[in-house]
C-alpha cells in the first residue's frame, strides 16, 4: 500500500487566516484606545541659598524624612485650587518627582548649604542618625485669590530625638508667593521660591533647637 504524507496546506491556510484575523482585531482595538495626553515635566526651580559666614558646625547627625501628605499632594501632578474647596491640577503638566520628594530634597539642600549640621541623610538611605526631621505636607499648590494665583507651601514639622523617639520641638512653616503672572512657568517659579523660603526657615529653627544637644541627646 502506498503511503501518503499528511496534507498540511489546509492547516497552513487556517493558521494564516487566524493570524490575519488577529492582526485586524488588534489594529481595530488600537484605533479606539485614547491617545496619551502630552505631558510637560517640570523640575522644582533651583534654590537661592547661601551660608552665613562664621557659623559653628554642630557635631550631630540628622535624617530628613519625606513628608507625609494627603492623596492630592503625594503625586506628581501640579495642584491648583481655582476656587474655594475645589481641587484641580494643571492639564498636561507634571512634577519631575512626587511633591513630598521635591520638598524633602529642597530641605536637604538647604541644610547642606547652611552646613551647620555635620552629617545629613534622608529616609531613602536609612543611615543611623542622632535626630530626625519629620513633617506633614499640608499645602503644595497654587490658590486663586482675586483672579490671580498664589503659591502656598505649608509643612507641619517635628524634630525627634531618635534614641527615645522624643519630640524636641514642633512648628508649622508656611510661605505664600505671588507669581509674576498666571502662566504655568511663572507659577512653577513661585513654587521654587516658596519651598526655598520654607526650607531656609526650617533650617534656622532646627539649628536653634539642636544647638544645646550632643549626639547622646538633648537636655530635658
Amino acid at each position: 500500500m502506498k503511503s501518503h504524507p499528511f496534507d498540511t496546506s489546509g492547516l497552513r491556510c487556517s493558521a494564516s487566516r487566524t493570524l490575519t484575523l488577529g492582526a485586524l482585531l488588534l489594529l481595530s482595538a488600537c484605533t479606539v484606545l485614547p491617545r496619551a495626553e502630552p505631558v510637560d515635566t517640570y523640575l522644582l526651580p533651583p534654590a537661592s541659598l547661601s551660608r552665613a559666614p562664621g557659623q559653628t558646625t554642630l557635631p550631630l547627625s540628622l535624617r530628613v524624612s519625606r513628608p507625609l501628605g494627603g492623596v492630592q499632594l503625594t503625586g506628581q501632578r501640579i495642584v491648583v485650587v481655582p476656587e474655594d474647596n475645589r481641587v484641580s491640577v494643571y492639564k498636561g503638566a507634571n512634577w519631575s518627582d512626587p511633591a513630598p520628594v521635591l520638598v524633602r530634597d529642597r530641605i536637604l539642600e538647604a541644610f547642606r548649604v547652611d552646613a551647620r549640621i555635620a552629617a545629613l541623610s534622608s529616609d531613602e538611605q536609612r543611615l543611623h542618625a542622632d535626630f530626625e526631621l519629620v513633617s506633614e505636607l499640608q499645602a503644595f499648590q497654587s490658590e486663586y485669590r482675586d483672579a490671580a494665583p498664589e503659591v502656598v507651601v505649608r509643612l507641619d514639622a517635628r524634630l525627634i530625638q531618635r534614641k527615645d523617639r522624643r519630640i524636641l520641638a514642633s512648628r508649622v512653616f508656611e510661605s505664600r508667593v505671588r507669581p509674576a503672572g498666571a502662566e504655568l512657568t511663572q507659577v512653577v517659579a513661585g513654587f521654587g521660591q516658596a519651598s526655598t523660603a520654607v526650607a531656609s526657615e526650617m533650617v534656622g529653627w532646627a539649628v536653634e533647637v539642636l544647638a544645646p544637644c550632643t549626639a547622646a541627646g538633648c537636655p530635658e
